[in-house]
């Protein structure tokens, strides 16, 4: 998606930033385009940290499945864990959190997984309370300066007793400038909102169904039956 949009920007015609600076200049009059645009900026900012956190925890589960059975059936919980530890994203770190724990039982491992899972989806959500702050206020925004704008255009009425409209064009023109601008930057932000809890949610899933996988196959470890391996598909998970 960050490289959809980075090309995007470089395939756009010159004339169309021009546009964007004008427009913005004209809604500015009142002052209400800047905190819409600080806004946007920011929220924009959360979005490009949490896109590139996401990427990084995120990996080829069945994959990694398949290496920590191998590593438990030749090396045992050690050797499990040490492959963990060398593995990044929420699902190695849960599973790190249940082999450490495995030699108190299968429920001790358990608690500890649904633990450390909980601590990594707070990780993987830290950032989209204000993410969703930003889309909320940036159309609050706009609207304010819409009020602004209008508020103006009958002071203009009142100052020149005419109802012309070339009088009341200039506060209309803001008020509509600043409402456009806060919609787009709140529908910006809230596209970006939703990618990124499709991928957290996602991510849950994969830390949800592979922790199952992981509680059988300490088990069957514990009972001295050869672990059962999932089909692996070499291809990488990641989007």
């Amino acid at each position: 998606m960050t490289s959809s949009i980075a090309l995007f920007f470089l395939q756009a015609d010159p004339g169309f930033f021009n546009i964007i600076v004008e427009k913005f200049n004209q809604g500015n009059e009142g002052g209400w385009m800047w905190p819409v645009l600080v806004t946007l900026i920011l929220g924009l900012a959360i979005f490009l940290e949490r896109i590139i956190t996401l990427n990084l925890a995120d990996i080829n589960t069945r994959k990694f499945i398949v290496n920590v059975q191998e590593a438990l059936q030749e090396g045992g919980i050690e050797a499990a864990e040490e492959l963990c530890a060398q593995t990044r994203g929420p699902v190695a770190s849960v599973f790190q959190a249940g082999l450490m724990r495995s030699d108190e039982g299968i429920d001790a491992a358990e608690k500890a997984i649904a633990a450390y899972g909980s601590i990594e989806m707070s990780f993987l959500e830290r950032g989209l309370v204000w993410l969703s702050l930003f889309i909320a206020i940036a159309p609050l925004f706009g609207f304010l300066g819409t009020v602004i704008g209008m508020i103006q255009a009958f002071d203009d009425i009142e100052a020149a007793a005419d109802i012309s409209p070339s009088i009341v064009a200039g506060g209309i023109k803001v008020a509509l400038l600043t409402t456009a601008g806060g919609l787009i930057a709140g529908i910006i932000l809230q596209i970006g909102y939703n990618y990124c809890v499709s991928k957290i949610d996602r991510l849950i899933a994969e830390m949800e169904e592979s922790s199952i996988t992981l509680i059988d196959s300490i088990i069957l470890l514990n009972e001295g039956k050869p672990l059962i391996t999932p089909s692996v598909d070499d291809s990488s998970d990641s989007e």
